[in-house]
This record gives structure tokens, C-alpha cells and sequence, in this order.
């Protein structure tokens, strides 16, 4: 039975069969006959920007692997280690407001209410809950030091994470709003902060919040109460929350799971209204390399989506160094850290960023699709063939959107965009499972298809790549630490991974054993103008 999380055509149990972007058949029966990409550069060109790239990763590996080197904790994405998840919905709610500082200068933010009011469970964890209680007002206002009063403000919603010592991640979800009142105020920021990655479930909690406090703010803790009181919803479920509120009585609000929760969090075409493709790719290449990226933007909601966004691009693999979607003004020399790095900067902030002594590093203006610096081989990263397909995949996007969902929407979109990115590291490294083995009790190797442990094969993996251009990139991709983690995960829970990738990967190994067992060589079939991408209705 196929696995596939996909609701459109129930004629067909996957819409999405037919997408190639570059059938390059990674089998090990590969052509006899050498192939050649197309390529406007010099073979003495290719082979030093490969070299540069190659030099870049083993500088970063060694400050990396230094036992004094000091890491980013509150806002990495390893989720090796993560704990086990929580039974509560969240952990604390907070409300931020902005306060006349001592030297009565500017202003600082600072707690003004927090649910539950005292911290509970092991030293350890209330050690840890202090400090981030101490930074998260900075996360919450960023720009602090640049706010007046004001007469109006429209909402926004925006998210950022914090990461334990242990590895473990939790989620900051912010409403912030000009409170109640008449004449110019200062906004507070609502923030509930939760192991639980669900974007939509804690904006419709922060409604209800702000509804409630508009009326009184007695009344948000009674209904936090009963938030964090309610039984831990299982992925896919609902669970009912009784509240009652003055005037209106008993009211019963629905909170829902999502049963994959990857991309409920993200949104694409807020990525796609800020970047042109050609952009967005060249930043997508930069990420695959573990280059340092800065995003910049006017608004807080801007830079939170998008950097959500184009992290997601990056499944199945997972940035592994710092990630600060928005970083706060008093925390910027983090960015002259010689380390890999994702970070979203108010544009307020950058004059202060150019009297920094930066490493090399990608600057993005998300305000006006543009690089504000870059290192100009961003546009050669990338395998060229596989960049054009994925391109144009993209640019069709909404006329896939319509062509496989009845009544398509922001969700179906992020839906055609994942699978469009998910297809090109299929075309990538979808052969992986032919080079992990095992050695049996009888000393030959095996598929790794028994909990004996695993290796991984990565020269035979590369050299199995007919096309010149992705066994460069490859080369060079797997030095990264992202593609190690992936391979590690692998090579020790491989039976245990059930995704879409793992899906999609399956299959195309089952299209290579079948297109072997006909004889058709199906290598670099297609290409851009002749690939399928969906099924017809």
C-alpha cells in the first residue's frame, strides 16, 4: 500500500507519480558511454570553484570540532537529541511589554505576566527556564530600542525557537498588538512557548487570548489554565477546551493536530512574493553548502515566514548550525561567527551590521529581492541541469496547485512547492539505499534491510552518478554536516523512517528495478521540456 499525504484525485493512490525533474537512474548498471553537461565554464573554472567549496566546509569543520569552540544554544536546530514529547500543550505563557529603561532613554522589554506563575519540575530544568525567560523579551522586541509610543499598530504574528543544552526545541509563537486604550501607546507581545511545532493551533489559542484580554486581563489566566489542563492531542485529533467567559457563558473552543505537521508552519509564497526564483535558488544552493546567511526585512512576520520557509525547502536534511529566524539588535556580533549560520535582521538594523567585521556571508533583502552582499558564485552551485528543472517546476506552481486539488489553497501550494524540492534531492540522492550495507555473520554485505548495523558506501554512492556536474556537487555536498546527520540517521534507523521522502524514494528505486528488468535506459530522460511533474485529473 502507498503511503502518501496527499488528498487530491482518489482515483490515483499518489498525484504525484509522474514527476521527474531529471530521471538520471542511479542504479549500478550505469551507460558505457561517458556523459557530458553542458556547461559555459572552463574544466579548470569548475574544478577551482569545487576546491573553494571543498576548502570553505573543512575550515568550518575544524572551528566545529574544536572542544572550546562556543555554540549557539537557544536558537540551533539540532533535533538529534530532542526529548521526549511533551503532555503538556505548552510550557508558559508569557506577556511582554516595553518598559522606560533606568537611564530613562529608550526603552527595555521585560515580563509583565506569566502563566504559570511559578516554575516547576527538576533545578535543571527551572535553571534553564530562567535564562530563557531572561532572554525571550528580546526575541519578542528585537527592535525595542527604536519604539514610541504610537496611536495604531496592526497585529502580527510571528515565531522563533529556542534550543536547550540538551538539543531539545521549543517554539516561541508571538501575537504582537497595541493593547486596549485611546491616545498613543507602546504594544505588548503575547508569547506562548511550547514543544509543540503547530503554527495555526497556538495562533487560534492566541485569538482567544487577545480576545480575552481586550475584555480583562483576569481573564486569560483562567483560560490558560484550562489550555495547559487539556489532554495532549495525538497527531490528527481534536480535543475540545470549556472555557467560560462573563456575558457569553460556557464556550467550547477546537484545537486540532495536524497529523504531519512539516509544513503547517510555512509559507511558501510569502517566500515566492519576496525572492524571484533565480534568487531563491541561488540562496538554496548557498544553504546546501552551510554557507552564513543574513535575511533582512522591515517586518517581523517577513523574516519569521520566511526563514521558516526556506529551512523547509531543505527536507529531508536538517540545518544543523545556528538558526535565529529573528534575531534581536543587541544580539548581532553573533553574526561575525565564522560558523555556519541562518539569521533574520530587521533592515533598522543594518547600518549597525556594516560596522561589523563580517566573515564571508550572504546578505538577502527580502524588501527588494536582492543581494546586499554575496560571495558571486552563488549561481554556480547548484548541478545546472537539475536547477532548470526545478526552476521551471516552480514557476508552474499554481497551474500544478489547480491541476491535481478540486478547491486549492495556501496549504495545497506549500504542498506542490515541498514536493517540487522533495523530487530534486530524489534526483540527488534517492539512490542512497543501494550503498548502505551491512556485513552478515558470514562476512559478505547484505542490504541493510535487519537491525545489523549499517554502513555507508559514499564512493561508490558519488561515482554512481552518470552526470559530471552532480558528482561534483555531491563531492562537495557530502562534507556538510547536514548530509553526515542524514546519512547517520540512516544508516541507524533506516526501517524506522516512514516520510514522504522515504516514500518518494522507494518509489523511484522500484522505477529502476523495473525499467532494468525492460532494458530502458531511462538516464537524463525528460529534462525540463519533456518531465512530468503531476498526473492529469
Amino acid at each position: 500500500m502507498s503511503v502518501s499525504c496527499f488528498s487530491a484525485d482518489s482515483s490515483k493512490e499518489n498525484p504525484y507519480e509522474d514527476i521527474e525533474l531529471e530521471s538520471q537512474s542511479s542504479q549500478q548498471s550505469l551507460p558505457s558511454s561517458p556523459v557530458t553537461d553542458e556547461n559555459s565554464d572552463s574544466e579548470s573554472e569548475v574544478e577551482e570553484r569545487a576546491k573553494a567549496h571543498r576548502q570553505r566546509l573543512t575550515t568550518v569543520q575544524s572551528i566545529l570540532s574544536q572542544p572550546n569552540q562556543a555554540q549557539v544554544h537557544f536558537n540551533g536546530t539540532n533535533t538529534r537529541n530532542c526529548s521526549v514529547e511533551q503532555r503538556k500543550l505548552f510550557e508558559y505563557f508569557l506577556v511582554v511589554s516595553l518598559q522606560k529603561s533606568k537611564a530613562g532613554g529608550h526603552y527595555l522589554p521585560e515580563v509583565t505576566q506569566q502563566f504559570p506563575p511559578k516554575l516547576e519540575r527538576s533545578f535543571k530544568f527551572m535553571r534553564e527556564t530562567e535564562d530563557q525567560l531572561r532572554i525571550i523579551p528580546q526575541f519578542c522586541f528585537p527592535d525595542a530600542k527604536d519604539w514610541e509610543p504610537v496611536e495604531t499598530y496592526p497585529s502580527e504574528m510571528f515565531s522563533f525557537v529556542l534550543t536547550g543544552e540538551d538539543g531539545s526545541r521549543r517554539f516561541g509563537y508571538c501575537r504582537r498588538l497595541l493593547p486596549s486604550g485611546k491616545g498613543k501607546r507602546l504594544p505588548e507581545v503575547y508569547c506562548i512557548v511550547s514543544h509543540l511545532g503547530c503554527f495555526n493551533l497556538f495562533s487560534k489559542v492566541l485569538d482567544e487570548v487577545e480576545r480575552r484580554r481586550a475584555l480583562s486581563p483576569a481573564l486569560v489566566q483562567p483560560f490558560m489554565r484550562a489550555i495547559m489542563e487539556a489532554q495532549f492531542p495525538a497527531p490528527g485529533r481534536t480535543i475540545n477546551i470549556k472555557t467560560f467567559l462573563p456575558g457569553s457563558g460556557t464556550e467550547v473552543m477546537e484545537l486540532c493536530r495536524p497529523s504531519d505537521s512539516r509544513l503547517e508552519h510555512v509559507d511558501f509564497e510569502c517566500l515566492f512574493s519576496c525572492l524571484s526564483l533565480r534568487l531563491l535558488l541561488r540562496v538554496f544552493g548557498s544553504l546546501l553548502l552551510e554557507r552564513r546567511v543574513i535575511f533582512t526585512a522591515e517586518k517581523l512576520s517577513t523574516l519569521s515566514q520566511c526563514c521558516h520557509a526556506v529551512v523547509a525547502l531543505l527536507y529531508p536534511f536538517v540545518w544543523q548550525h545556528t538558526y535565529i529566524p529573528v534575531l534581536p539588535s543587541a544580539m548581532l556580533d553573533i553574526v561575525c561567527t565564522p560558523t555556519p549560520f541562518i539569521v533574520g535582521l530587521l533592515s533598522s538594523s543594518l547600518p549597525q551590521l556594516t560596522e561589523l567585521p563580517l566573515e564571508e556571508v550572504l546578505v538577502v533583502d527580502l524588501g527588494n529581492s536582492r543581494f546586499l552582499r554575496q560571495l558571486d558564485d552563488e549561481d554556480s552551485i547548484l548541478p545546472s541541469k537539475l536547477q532548470t528543472a526545478l526552476e521551471n517546476v516552480l514557476e508552474r506552481r499554481r497551474e500544478l496547485m489547480f491541476s491535481v486539488f478540486i478547491s486549492p489553497d495556501s496549504g495545497h501550494l506549500s504542498t506542490v512547492v515541498s514536493e517540487a524540492f522533495v523530487r530534486f534531492f530524489v534526483e540527488l540522492v534517492g539512490h542512497y539505499p543501494l550503498f548502505i550495507t551491512s556485513e552478515r555473520e558470514d562476512g559478505y554485505s547484505s542490504s541493510s534491510s535487519s537491525p545489523v548495523p549499517c554502513s555507508f558506501q559514499g564512493e561508490g554512492f558519488r561515482k554512481a552518478i552518470p552526470s559530471k556536474t552532480v558528482r561534483r556537487f555531491l563531492e562537495v555536498f557530502m562534507e556538510t554536516q547536514m548530509f553526515g546527520w542524514f546519512i547517520q540517521e540512516r544508516e541507524l534507523h533506516r526501517q524506522a523512517l516512514r516520510g514522504l521522502f522515504e516514500v518518494r524514494v522507494q518509489e523511484y528505486l522500484d522505477s529502476i528495478h523495473e525499467n532494468e528488468h525492460r532494458r530502458v535506459n531511462r538516464f537524463l530522460k525528460g529534462l525540463g521540456n519533456k518531465m512530468k511533474f503531476l498526473s492529469k485529473k
